[in-house]
Order: C-alpha cells, then structure tokens, then sequence
C-alpha cells in the first residue's frame, strides 16, 4: 500500500473525469502553486476579516468589481447575497434571518430559472417570486422575460432579483439590469459556470449587475470549497459580517475594512453564514488560483485541449464522435459521442477499473460529452481504451 496515497489509504478509487469539473467528482485538479499556498497559509493565525479585505482588494482587481469575499462556493455565495439584500446594515435583521416574515425578502427570479440551484437564495430565508413565462423554453413561443413583467411584480416587500446567467438566458440580462436599476432593487447573478472564458470575469460587472457569483473549484481551478460573491461594496460588506466569526467583544472589535462601523447600530451576532465561513486555506488557495486563471492563456490552453481531443477521436475510428472547438462551445473544445442508450453506456463505464466519468448532459438526445477540463494527460489513453471496449461491446 502507497502510504502517500490518502485515497488508497481510505479505500476510495481514483477516477477518470472526463466530465467537467463537477462538484461530486471533487471539482478541479488544483495547481501545485495553488496546493502549495494553502499548505502555507496554514501555518499561521491571521485576523480572517483583514485576510477578506486583502481578497475583495485582488477580486475587485480581476472582476472590476467595487468589492468581493472569498466564499465556500458559488451556492454560498448566493446564499450570503440574498442574506444581504434582506438585512444590508441591519444587524437586528440579520440576526433574524433565516425567519425574516417581519420584513420585506421578497426576492423576484424568472420562471426560466427556478431550479434546484434557487434553493441557496431561499435558504437565506427570502422567499422566492416567479415571474415571466416559459415560452421560449418551452418551445410554446419565441418571447422572453420582459420589462414589464419585472416592473409588475416589484413591491414594497421586494429586496432584490435573482438571475442565472448562460448563453440562453442572456439575450434577457440587460432588460433585468435597466428594470432592478431604475427601481433601486439589487439584481444578484448566478454565474456559478459561466468560466471560462475568462472575460466573463468583468462582463456582467461591467454590464451593470450588482452581485455576481462564481464557482471557485471549477474553471478557476481554486479549492472546491471555495467561490467568489463581488459587486457593490454595502452589499458584499453585509455578505462578509453575516459570515465572519462574530464571537467578539463589541469593545475590541476592529471590524474590517470594508465594514463602515457608523453604519452599524451595535456589533452583530454570528450570521447566517457562519456554517460555510471560509477558511484561511481557501482564501489564500482561491486567490492565487485567480490570479493563475487570469494571466492564462486561453486560446493556447484551448489548442492544447484540442491537440488531445484529436488524438482520442482518432482512436475512436469507426463510432459517432464528434469534435466541438472552444469557438463553438464557448468553453473548451468537448467530444461529443452519439450512442443508443447513453445512460447505459456512461453507466458500464463509471463500473469499469479505474471507473471512468463523462458529462450526461446531453444524454436524453444519445449524447455523451467528454469533457477535458480537468481530464488529466496521463489519463488520456486509458480513457481511449475504455471507451473502444465500452462502445465496442455496445455495438456488439
């Protein structure tokens, strides 16, 4: 037994992820730059709210953001946003949520985007709106979510507007900011997958949104427990102190820098977010994995990708594969490979030795997608042999 291995140590198998960086296969394959940071931010005590400032300073950096926090994920990050549209310096709210029936927290999300991720805006204790329809998505008609549709359901008891980004839903974006902005309610944008590329960093930012969230294990290759909420410094400010240990002396309380004391009628308890805090592991291992993505060269990184892909393809001779570049996915390039029973055939592979994943995704149209984001070079000819033996005894 290999005593360096924890997972041999653990009896846990090690995979072939051809299927993205998703959060249950552990997400990205950390950098060893990054890997290293963390093992040395663990060496010491720091003061977690100035190790906050110092992240929002390199995160508003990178996404020209007023303010940002390093959080536990793209799901705790909504969750910290929602909290902050409800309570902003209310530290009586806050210590409230998450029963917030005395006050408004309301928060408005199209239809189009009520799914299973919408659960972390609702844990904060905000009740969530429908609004819109679904036609376009549907397939019932070719109209989206509409001004006026946001316009009629603002009321006294709204707070904020959720809204999840993705190459179909943002034709709709930009009617979403100008209706939240000239009714002063914040707009909070789920872009939890939306990296690469990494322009998308700056450009919802840029185009107007107020709260923008991030996956940090994924396409930032950062600790899996980690993403990113910037925007509006008030509101990232409300995020940080419903996350932050706030077992303190109101007395010797050094708030952060971020924080304006006058704006606080008293200190606030533990928040709500006190069950995903960041850890200063994360903090320091999300920002250098930020600025490692930023610097990166994307086209080249891509042609890479492709080279690797081509090589599988070949392999794969005589079956239905299909190369899609980074131009067309807006992504990475992917393999697409078309098959009877997708379903069946992703299971037969993930009960093979090392077990071997692929994106579903697209599985109820015979699709499977490889996907070789975080798909190790080293696995690349395994994962050809097992996919010509699986595909093969398929066709057979």
């Amino acid at each position: 037994m290999n005593e360096t291995d924890p997972y041999e140590l653990l009896g846990v198998r090690r995979r072939i992820n051809a299927a993205g960086a998703l959060t249950r296969l552990g997400g990205a394959v950390m950098a060893p730059e990054v890997v290293a940071a963390m093992a040395a931010a663990s060496r010491a005590s720091v003061d977690i709210g100035e190790l906050q400032d110092a992240a929002s300073r390199r995160i508003a950096e990178a996404t020209g953001a007023e303010a940002g926090l390093v959080t536990t994920g793209a799901a705790a990050a909504l969750t910290l946003a929602a909290a902050a549209a409800i309570a902003r310096w209310d530290i009586a709210k806050m210590a409230a949520l998450p029963h917030a029936g005395a006050f408004p927290h309301d928060i408005l999300i199209p239809r189009t985007q009520r799914t299973g991720y919408a659960h972390a805006l609702a844990a904060s204790g905000a009740r969530l709106v429908d609004i819109g329809h679904n036609d376009r998505g549907t397939g019932a008609g070719v109209r989206g979510l509409e001004a006026w549709e946001i316009e009629t359901a603002i009321t006294p008891s709204v707070v904020a507007m959720a809204f999840s980004v993705n190459a179909g839903s943002i034709v709709d974006l930009p009617a979403a900011i100008a209706t939240c902005r000239a009714n002063g309610i914040p707009l909070i944008v789920d872009a939890a997958a939306q990296l690469p590329p990494k322009e998308n960093l700056r450009r919802f930012i840029d185009m107007g949104v107020d709260l923008v969230a991030f996956s940090g294990g994924k396409a930032l290759g950062g600790p899996q427990a980690s993403g990113i909420l910037a925007g509006r410094r008030d509101l990232v400010a409300s995020a940080l102190l419903q996350q932050l240990d706030m077992d303190v002396a109101p007395d010797t309380w050094t708030p952060p820098r971020l924080v304006d004391r006058a704006n606080l009628r008293g200190v606030p308890h533990h928040g709500i977010g006190r069950g995903f805090k960041a850890g200063k592991e994360e903090i320091v291992g999300l920002l250098v994995a930020l600025e490692r993505f930023v610097k990166a060269d994307d086209a080249a990184a891509n042609a890479v990708l492709q080279s690797r892909l081509e090589a599988i393809a070949a392999s794969l001779s005589g079956f239905d594969v299909k190369l899609l570049p980074a131009t067309q996915t807006g992504r990475v390039p992917v393999l697409e490979i078309a098959v009877a029973d997708a379903l069946a055939v992703s299971a037969a592979l993930q009960k093979g030795n090392p077990p071997v994943h692929l994106s579903e995704r697209h599985a109820a149209r015979g699709v499977l997608t490889l996907d070789p984001q975080v798909l190790l070079p080293e696995h690349d000819a395994p994962l050809a042999a097992a996919l010509r033996e699986t595909l093969q005894s398929t066709v057979a």
